[in-house]
């Protein structure tokens, strides 16, 4: 990425502001419907089967246009990719407020999913952007810990404001926070910044998207944890529904304390999930290591008492952090996703794993109806593990002289998102 005109520390301060607070809104947007199964059961009779394929909706829209929006970000620019995702966003997450039936609402969360997609990475590159090669780091951290902040917040808040007020408010105020963002951003926002000048799709095709498309690392690092984020986001979803069925004495909040438990501790999970990655003699082997033990502990969700699932849930969310601040700081050393092809590797890599789980979202809903919850949490604790093996497929960072080589050409101190959403 090349850097853009210096901008005064006042109007760069304005801007990251503005884009860490849309951050926030957007990933309260994605959590907030976690903590409404209960109202949403008692008012329009949605079952868990089809709580599920509703939160399946929103992350097969999020998972499609991942890619797109990449794409369109290359094209027209990181800002108006980003402003146009939080109109979209922000009109189907109002729109949802006022479903009648569990099918409309699947399909308002399913273009929310969309202008979700359309806005991570061209506003991760703009925020970037408007900090100079050398300075990125610390903004960038903040920014994405943007994402646990404003999910915590969304998980927590939406099933307290769904308990008291109906689901229709929780939904409303996320969205209209959205279109509040998206109509402070043109004055916030510099022009120009994060742009890359590429002129047609057929360029795009062939010196970004091409290359990553035939990956055979990007694509084994994407399936390999694809059941990891799967199961990482079942567990903060469904946790809330979970305990209402399982453990009826519990109160709403103190049912999703512990989902927000998971969430807080991604926070510092991710830089410190950098910081081992980048020393680490195998990056693959450091997600192979939290891969298995974070699968072991989701079987465990259901034989486990309040205090037990604290420290569960606590362990979870700082290794979800590791995680994948690992798993998006290995495309930044791979020659097809550096440099300006990065968010595109990034999309791409996001795209696979978030369409993926959407249908373990649905499944496990299946399951849970069907047989019960313990049934569905060892059928996520199986896909979390299995496709860990396909890790070996990943070329560069096993220690050998190669990557050794390329590390020492490429740039330091690449700091990679926390949780890339």
């Amino acid at each position: 990425m090349s850097d853009p005109a210096p901008l005064d520390r006042t109007r760069r301060r304005e801007a990251a502001t503005t884009l860490l607070l849309a951050r926030i809104v957007y990933a309260f947007n994605w959590y907030n419907i976690g903590g409404l199964s209960v109202p949403l059961a008692a008012t329009i009779g949605v079952t868990t089967f089809e709580f599920g394929v509703v939160l399946g909706a929103f992350l097969i829209g999020a998972g499609l246009f991942q890619v797109p929006a990449g794409l369109a970000a290359l094209r027209w620019g990181n800002r108006a990719t980003s402003l146009f995702a939080l109109v979209l966003m922000g009109g189907f997450s109002l729109a949802s407020a006022f479903s009648p039936n569990w099918i409309v609402l699947a399909a308002f969360r399913f273009g929310a999913g969309a202008g979700a997609a359309f806005f991570f990475a061209p506003a991760l590159g703009l925020i970037a952007s408007y900090y100079p090669s050398g300075s990125r780091g610390p903004i960038i951290g903040l920014y994405n810990s943007g994402f646990s902040i404003g999910s915590g917040i969304g998980l927590f808040g939406g099933a307290l404001i769904g308990a008291s007020y109906g689901w229709p408010l929780a939904l409303a105020v996320g969205g209209i926070g959205l279109l509040v963002m998206a109509a402070i951003g043109p004055f916030t926002l510099p022009r120009g910044a994060g742009r890359v000048a590429l002129p047609s799709f057929r360029r795009l095709w062939n010196d970004a998207a091409a290359p990553i498309f035939r990956s055979r690392s990007i694509w084994a690092l994407a399936l390999a944890v694809s059941g990891l984020w799967a199961a990482y986001y079942v567990a903060a979803q469904y946790f809330i529904a979970f305990a209402s069925a399982v453990h009826p004495g519990w109160s709403v909040a103190v049912a999703a304390a512990v989902p927000v438990v998971m969430i807080i501790l991604e926070v510092p999970g991710g830089p410190i999930g950098g910081w081992i990655g980048e020393r680490a003699v195998s990056m693959r082997l450091v997600l192979l290591v939290w891969g298995v033990v974070s699968a072991v502990g989701i079987f465990a969700i259901p034989l486990l008492g309040l205090p037990g699932l604290l420290a569960l849930f606590g362990f979870l969310g700082f290794a979800d952090g590791v995680v994948f601040a690992v798993l998006y700081l290995i495309p930044s050393y791979l020659p097809e996703s550096r440099g300006e092809t990065l968010a595109l590797g990034l999309a791409f890599v996001n795209s696979i794993q978030i369409f993926l789980g959407s249908l373990l979202a649905i499944v496990f809903g299946y399951i849970a109806g069907m047989w019960g919850y313990e049934a569905a949490w060892w059928f996520a604790g199986v896909i979390a593990l299995a496709p860990l093996p396909l890790l070996a497929w990943v070329s560069g960072r096993g220690g050998d002289a190669t990557y050794v080589r390329a590390r020492a050409r490429g740039p330091r101190g690449v700091r990679a998102p926390s949780r890339p959403m």
